[in-house]
């Protein structure tokens, strides 16, 4: 990990992505001021994560065609107002 000031970022922002691109770099600290502003890494750097499918299987109970269906008119009552219309 290095660190550069930002006028030196400016001059040599090529040959700092290129050294960050390479992994001659891991990551490099851009400073304004003697302190720390911004931090350049590759974009692979960050962690990528797996996504977990069916992770609310067994929450809810199992939902049939006709009973999908029947919610409908509750529905229509919701966004449209009125009394809903039990079967």
């Amino acid at each position: 990990m290095s660190t550069v000031n930002m006028l030196e970022a400016k001059t040599k922002l090529s040959k700092l992505v290129e050294a960050v691109e390479s992994g001659a770099e891991s990551e490099i600290i851009i400073a304004r001021n003697g302190k720390p502003a911004a931090k350049l890494v590759p974009l692979d750097a960050a962690p990528k994560q797996k996504r977990r499918l069916g992770l609310a299987r067994g929450k809810y109970p199992p939902l049939d065609f006709e009973a999908f269906q029947a919610l409908d008119a509750e529905v229509e009552a919701l966004f449209y107002g009125g009394a809903t219309k039990e079967k």
